[in-house]
């Protein structure tokens, strides 16, 4: 791994800035939900997984309170995962269709998986202050991939993050902000921006939008068909 994200992996997982999430994340730790409670939870901010040469970017929202805050691996040991990893494994980017924990072997190709805030919020909602206190992370983290062809967004708040992290480089550069307006979020929304990545949206595969059927699997994987299309330029 280069040696700019294992610096950013030590400094996300020691991260202790937001005093609400860090008495949420350890607390649910502690107190564990009943399958798990044999189970010693991660329970500190969860860092981006994947290949540092990706080409596609995945980019949620936060970890789950008993998913990714207890394996420590984003979208592993949830139904979130449980319904995103066969999909991934199937079009060859992940190498097993089961992710239960950072030592199940998995390995990702050709991608990348972070969130727009590393630890658990309560009720999954985010404070924007919590956004703001992660954006040096995400910023780094972003910069850090040199190779990103493809960021698919799952959800709005991920969607907007992302916009945001791209106006918050411009004005570093002295360019133009993005027009919010051009860029409405709907799932398999897709934009070209100005750096040359192609942003793709996708509703979160949350239990919430896959047991009502408002996320399938087919249209979860047509998402993944298209950033892996658009990796390989077709």
């Amino acid at each position: 791994m280069p040696t700019a994200l294992k610096l950013l992996d030590a400094e996300v997982t020691a991260c202790r800035l937001c005093p609400r999430l860090v008495e949420y994340r350890e607390r649910i730790g502690r107190e564990k939900r009943r399958a798990y409670r044999d189970c010693e939870y991660w329970a500190r901010p969860v860092p981006g997984f994947g290949d540092p040469a990706a080409r596609v970017l995945v980019f949620g929202l936060a970890p789950g309170a008993h998913g990714s805050n207890r394996t420590g691996r984003p979208f592993t040991g949830d139904r979130s995962g449980d319904f995103m990893y066969p999909i991934l494994h199937r079009l060859g980017f992940a190498s097993q269709p089961l992710a239960t924990g950072r030592d199940d072997g998995m390995k990702l190709h050709d991608m990348w998986i972070t969130a727009a805030v590393r630890c658990a919020p309560p009720d999954n909602k985010p404070l924007l202050s919590e956004l703001a206190a992660c954006s040096p992370f995400t910023d780094r983290e972003f910069a850090a991939l040199k190779h990103l062809k493809v960021v698919v967004a799952l959800g709005k708040y991920a969607f907007d993050a992302y916009l945001d992290s791209l106006n918050r480089h411009a004005a570093t550069q002295g360019r133009p902000l993005l027009r919010r307006a051009d860029y409405k979020f709907a799932h398999l929304a897709e934009f070209a921006l100005p750096s040359g990545v192609t942003l793709l949206a996708s509703y979160h595969p949350s239990n919430q939008n896959t047991a009502t059927g408002k996320l399938t699997v087919p249209m979860f994987e047509k998402v993944f068909v298209r950033a892996r299309d658009l990796a390989e330029g077709i």
